[in-house]
């Protein structure tokens, strides 16, 4: 495991700096943010993500099934938690009632490597309609299941593990055993193996549940790898990017931004 997912003041400044510098820019290309708008990170961990929304005065909200997590970003986000610019729930996403629990609905939400972790996506897509303002926007960050790391090894504390690309894609009992025989835990990565989510799956479940694609980025090296692993950000070519499935082996992220029809 590095030690980015030790350190949660490391990760959080990460996060923060990431949404700053590539998040934001890239939903600013096709949609406007007005002052006032709202914005609604789901799947929103410490909080890192949020912050950078937040400071640029934006009103906000949280939300997630980690309280682990949201009592780190309770406590980095204090401020804007106590000056009533944020709000942060404990609570599973289908579960939310946007009018009592979150003060109303959104023009922005925000899923940053989430929608890869949570079940039932052609669900989700349902439920944010109930969450969005009209003309609202979501945006999506998130590795293509089949990339080299897209089974989230880099989590393994073994080092052999953690730096071994594809293993993810091997047959589930083949990969419970590898992941047993090095001392892991499989639960969380096995979970993750069961809803990891393709380019094509995605593009599909979107189409068929109603939104149009506003915008889309791909990279051959994730903006974030250049504060975790300093490598250099890299956009995937058109030409790789045009195949399907080719592609999600080679695209360690992608960018999306849609709204409804």
């Amino acid at each position: 495991m590095y030690d980015f997912h030790i350190d949660r003041d490391w990760y959080f400044q990460m996060q923060q700096t990431n949404c700053k510098e590539y998040v934001i820019p890239f939903i600013e290309k096709t949609y406007t943010l007005k002052p006032d708008a709202r914005v609604l990170e789901i799947g929103c961990g410490t909080g890192g993500v949020l912050a950078a929304f937040l400071d640029r005065g934006y009103q906000g909200a949280g939300v997630d099934l980690s309280a682990y997590s949201l009592d780190f970003a309770k406590e980095k986000l204090a401020g804007y938690i106590q000056s009533g610019q944020l709000t942060i729930v404990l609570k599973d996403i289908y579960q939310i009632d946007p009018e009592t629990e979150l003060n109303g609905k959104f023009d922005l939400i925000i899923l940053k490597d989430v929608i890869e972790h949570i079940p039932h996506q052609e669900q989700l897509m349902e439920k944010m309609k109930d969450l969005l303002l009209p003309g609202g926007a979501i945006y999506f960050g998130f590795p293509p299941w089949q990339m080299p790391f897209g089974g989230h090894q880099q989590m393994c504390h073994s080092k052999i593990l953690s730096r071994l690309p594809y293993f993810h894609l091997l047959p589930m009992p083949v990969y419970k055993a590898i992941l047993k025989a090095f001392g892991e835990i499989p639960d969380e990565l096995v979970d993750i193996k069961k809803t990891g989510i393709s380019i094509e799956r995605f593009e599909k479940i979107a189409k068929k549940a109603g939104y149009k694609i506003i915008d889309k980025d791909y990279f051959v090296i994730n903006p974030i790898y250049q504060y975790k692993f300093n490598m250099k950000v890299r956009k995937q070519s058109k030409i790789i990017g045009s195949i399907p499935y080719l592609r999600d082996f080679f695209t360690t992220s992608v960018f999306y931004l849609i709204q409804t029809n």
